[in-house]
């Protein structure tokens, strides 16, 4: 087992595994159970990725996010949300966990039971993450290119940073916004879902 980081993202590790040591999808699920306070990504190479709790700021702009779409989703109906701490196993292999995800109703039901109770196997139809201190842009860039590859029609990548919000959609070049006060979803996926960025900046 290798163990690499970054000088950038000393908090961020990156474990590549020996071809006698990797899990399969139950072994890495249970994995992740036992380690419930690291978030823990797998790339479809089979590299995991494990980060640690997010510092107050991150969490409390996490709480933001997810508190917003989850007023919407209540009021919507259409679709069923998750926080950060949800898992999904994408097409291509990769386990990815979004700050914050949504997926239509019809999609999430047509899963059984068991799929549903661990990493689904299925890829958000909208995704949002955060670039927090630990994250490199460039590889959460790079991530929003794997959800939109892999299905996902929304995606909104925040940078508090620069207060700049990346908007990804199939078969379109990025939008990059500058300082918007809002950010509004699409009439194809979440419509009416409005995003207040006051408390992001």
């Amino acid at each position: 087992m290798t163990v690499a980081t970054t000088p950038v993202e000393t908090n961020r590790i990156v474990l590549r595994m020996p071809p006698a040591l990797e899990m399969d999808d139950d072994q890495f699920f249970e994995f992740c159970q036992v380690n419930r306070e690291l978030r823990i990504e797998r790339t479809s190479e089979g590299e995991i990725i494990v980060m640690p709790p997010t510092g107050g700021e991150t969490g409390k702009r996490n709480l933001s996010i997810g508190g917003q779409l989850w007023s919407w989703v209540e009021q919507d109906g259409t679709g069923v949300g998750f926080d950060s701490s949800t898992g999904f196993k994408l097409p291509n292999g990769a386990e990815r966990s979004p700050d914050a995800s949504w997926i239509k109703l019809e999609r999430w039901e047509a899963l059984t039971p068991q799929q549903r109770e661990k990493f689904a196997p299925i890829c958000p139809d909208f995704v949002i993450e955060l670039h927090s201190p630990s994250d490199r842009l460039k590889d959460l860039k790079n991530k929003m290119e794997e959800y939109r590859s892999n299905g996902a029609r929304l995606g909104w990548l925040i940078d508090p940073n620069s207060c700049q919000v990346y908007i990804y959609r199939p078969g379109v070049d990025v939008e990059q916004l500058e300082n918007p006060a809002t950010v509004k979803g699409d009439e194809s996926v979440v419509p009416g879902f409005v995003l207040k960025l006051d408390k992001i900046w």
